[in-house]
């Protein structure tokens, strides 16, 4: 049986489901499934344990280019260490990656809450019957959006909800909270990942705006998450 170490809460999720008892580590902040058996923590994504990773041992670690740090990468591969990293921009590539992930590099056979993913989302629909211009805010003190090629954006899209912020030319940009009130948008979506907006923190700050709370994990991780993501996202975003 193969170690696993997961740098990535999506892919965490992807493994443990697919394969229980493969991950030998992952991070802090891997909360999916709530139960990983006996896999140790080593450390935030961006601020992992380095010399713990190896001496757990692993035939492969799996991480992303956005969310990992390349020094921390290049660490473990100095160490001897497999590392393979993943690149997340969109719903085709997500798919792609976790078959590559799973099936190409785990070789497990293909998991049947892929196929229902992919299955759910393309008979997902517009959420209304005309397209809503939105932005969507992921931090606050500063306020930061999404800005260019995101995952988010891209599932948003797919429902119906275009991102005012999809062409500006950083990914997160900051916007001042006066540019986004008065953007001219139909709603503000707010995740409660990875700033964790609420009804209390964050609808205030666009007062008349319609604002719609949506689950992170369905909003920006892909894994298992994605099967049941566009019913999810659609009832909040409506």
């Amino acid at each position: 049986m193969q170690r696993v170490v997961s740098l990535v809460p999506s892919l965490t999720e992807a493994v443990a489901v697919s394969a229980p008892g493969l991950l030998v580590g992952v991070t802090d902040w891997c909360t999916h499934p709530a139960d990983l058996g006996n896999a140790e923590r080593i450390g935030g994504t961006k601020n992992p344990d380095v010399g713990g990773i190896v001496s757990l041992r692993p035939d492969l670690v799996i991480a992303n280019e956005e969310e990992n740090r390349a020094p921390d990468l290049d660490a473990l591969r100095a160490a001897g260490v497999e590392v393979l990293v993943t690149e997340v921009r969109d719903l085709p590539q997500a798919l792609r990656e976790l078959d590559r992930v799973l099936v190409d590099a785990l070789g497990l056979t293909r998991p049947g809450w892929l196929a229902d993913a992919e299955a759910a989302w393309a008979r997902a629909e517009p959420v209304a019957e005309r397209q809503l211009a939105a932005f969507v805010p992921v931090w606050r003190r500063p306020w930061m959006v999404l800005g260019r090629d995101t995952f988010a954006g891209d599932l948003l899209a797919r429902l119906g909800v275009r991102n005012v912020y999809a062409g500006h030319a950083e990914r997160y940009p900051r916007i001042p909270v006066e540019e986004l009130a008065a953007a001219g948008c139909d709603l503000v979506v707010l995740p409660d990942e990875p700033y964790a907006f609420a009804a209390g923190d964050g609808p205030e700050a666009f007062p008349g705006l319609p604002a719609a709370l949506v689950s992170g994990r369905h909003l920006t991780w892909y894994g298992p998450s994605l099967a049941e993501a566009p019913a999810v996202l659609a009832e909040a975003l409506r």
